[in-house]
């Protein structure tokens, strides 16, 4: 049968043994849990133990203090022979034995390196989580770019508008007129006193 140790800091370790075809299993403070954890830092409803293809998962209800794996809190930890994790205070070590884990074996096993375990379950209060997304990096990237240039063509379109209103205001004209008649306007050749000189062919 599937065995959890439990430690109470300054207590006596007390095992706790249940069938492999149980289903669920919950931990936590109060007297209707399957585990009844007296312990200040453990949830009045803590955690439940999944039976799930291959052996066991913990699931943490939104306890106050966590569910922990070497000090790191998540919010689902699959579960292996020999490992230690935490709940609140409380250390929990989860034991199967050889025939259990040939009869796990026989089912899909669980994958250690599921998102679920892999990913911590929320910042502490106080800490930001950080990103290092190349991805989301270079969408910022450009982001910036194009509101640097946006912010480029509003600027010169403030400018011009202002020149705008100035040359109309000193001359009454439009400047949009005063710049289309300024191209249309083609400037005279310069008379010359003297012309090209045409050399004709000489003969002696």
């Amino acid at each position: 049968m599937p065995r959890i140790l439990i430690t109470i800091p300054e207590k006596s370790s007390q095992p706790y043994r249940f069938s492999l075809d149980r289903r669920l299993i919950t931990l936590g403070r109060a007297s209707e849990n399957d585990i009844v954890i007296s312990c200040g830092s453990v949830s009045v409803h803590h955690a439940e133990l999944r039976r799930v293809d291959g052996g066991y998962e913990l699931r943490d209800l939104g306890s106050t203090n966590g569910s922990k794996v070497s000090g790191q809190r998540y919010d689902t930890i699959p579960l292996q022979s020999g490992m230690m994790l935490h709940v609140g205070d409380v250390e929990l070590e989860f034991t199967l034995s050889e025939e259990e884990l040939a009869e796990l074996c026989r089912e899909t096993p669980i994958n250690v390196s599921d998102e679920r375990f892999a990913q911590p379950a929320k910042p502490d209060a106080g800490r930001q989580a950080s990103s290092d997304d190349p991805v989301m990096d270079s969408r910022k990237s450009l982001a910036a770019v194009g509101s640097l240039l946006v912010l480029t063509v509003l600027a010169f379109a403030a400018f011009f508008a202002g020149l705008a209103v100035r040359h109309h205001k000193d001359t009454g004209h439009s400047l949009i007129e005063a710049m289309s008649h300024k191209n249309q306007e083609v400037p005279a050749e310069k008379e010359s006193g003297t012309g090209p000189v045409e050399r004709g062919n000489d003969t002696e």
